[in-house]
């Protein structure tokens, strides 16, 4: 199965870097389509982020409290 890099998503016009708050996924976990696999916070909203793909969840590249710009590989599926 190809690799799927998880981008991390715009929020809104102004949001250019989020926090990710909380990890629902661990690595080696399997994902299905929309399964939320974290959850981040921007200067305007929590939001949760959902997997656009169905797979196994191989790496987080960024820990809870990091920062992280939007566009940015977060995860690898």
């Amino acid at each position: 199965m190809a690799q799927y890099e998880l981008l991390l998503p715009k929020m809104g016009e102004s949001v250019a870097e989020a926090t990710v708050i909380k990890w629902l996924k661990q690595p080696g976990e399997m994902i299905q389509l929309d399964d939320t696999l974290l959850e981040i916070a921007t200067d305007k909203v929590d939001s949760e982020v959902p997997s656009p793909v169905a797979g196994k969840l191989i790496k987080q590249l960024f820990q809870e409290d990091e920062v992280v710009q939007v566009g940015a590989v977060i995860a690898i599926i």
